[in-house]
């Protein structure tokens, strides 16, 4: 009710239906988590999740210290790791670009058509992770760097192609219909009108989707995909646990660096 222009809130206790509706929920709820549960743990052995404490200190305690020493070796696969990112970025941006434009509203040439597939092609790379990706790849064109670069490029359409589209449709509708009033031609608008307004959020997105591609490049070795992650999985398989340690830090150096580069490229160019 009001009170001399103030509102003051009077508190009411809720329904039966409505207390039972949420009794209700809160039983599902808990049904739901104790299904789950027994579905995860039906196949545990305790046994080892008992011992798994003392299983992660005598594997932390052979980690340290790291070998120093195995560092020079692993520049060229390092290399190789930042080669992958860097080339499937520049891959994923080449493909996303004409999908990008087909699956917006305000450019594409073919609402009913063109765009349904353009979507379906952003979806369908977004739902696939890019280790599955070069899994895929690896048995159909063989292990090394070309397979890595492929699944970071077609891992990239979706990411790139869905923030790029949703840029294209939020620009201003003004400059396009000013110079197609002159008589400019489709190709002429989107050249003066749309690309100007979409390029400071295309750096950006290229530039967040390479260090992505950094982090994503360190494990695509571990099915066969070439990088630094060829070399992890080797020296997991043979115990080497000081090599591991120093890869995961080489790793760890590497993101860090890529964002600090990635921020000041953001910085620098929009």
């Amino acid at each position: 009710m009001t009170d001399i222009g103030h509102y003051r809130e009077v508190w009411r206790p809720a329904s039966a239906a409505r207390r039972l509706t949420r009794w209700f929920a809160w039983l599902a709820l808990v049904a739901l988590f104790v299904f789950c549960w027994q579905l995860m743990t039906e196949n545990t052995i305790w046994a080892f999740v008992s011992d798994a404490p003392r299983q992660a200190a005598d594997i932390g305690s052979r980690m340290v210290p790291p070998r120093w020493s195995y560092l020079p070796a692993l520049m060229a696969p390092l290399w190789d790791t930042i080669n992958i990112a860097t080339l499937g970025t520049l891959g994923g941006i080449a493909m996303a670009i004409p999908v990008a434009f087909l699956a917006a509203r305000n450019t594409t040439p073919s609402a009913r058509f063109l765009r349904p597939a353009a979507l379906f092609v952003i979806v369908a790379s977004r739902s696939i992770n890019s280790l599955i990706w070069a899994l895929l790849l690896v048995a159909i064109i063989g292990p090394g760097l070309l397979a890595g670069i492929v699944a970071i490029a077609l891992r990239s359409i979706g990411f790139i192609g869905k923030l790029l589209y949703e840029a294209i449709e939020e620009i201003d509708p003004k400059p396009g219909e000013a110079i197609s009033a002159t008589g400019a031609r489709p190709a002429q608008v989107l050249d003066y009108a749309i690309v100007p307004q979409i390029v400071p959020a295309f750096i950006a997105i290229g530039v967040f989707r390479w260090d992505i591609n950094i982090r994503e490049s360190t494990i695509l070795g571990l099915v066969g995909a070439g990088g630094i992650g060829l070399q992890l999985q080797s020296s997991i398989n043979v115990l080497a646990w000081p090599q591991v340690t120093m890869i995961l830090l080489l790793i760890l150096g590497t993101v860090v660096v890529s964002e600090w580069v990635s921020a000041t490229l953001r910085r620098a160019m929009i």
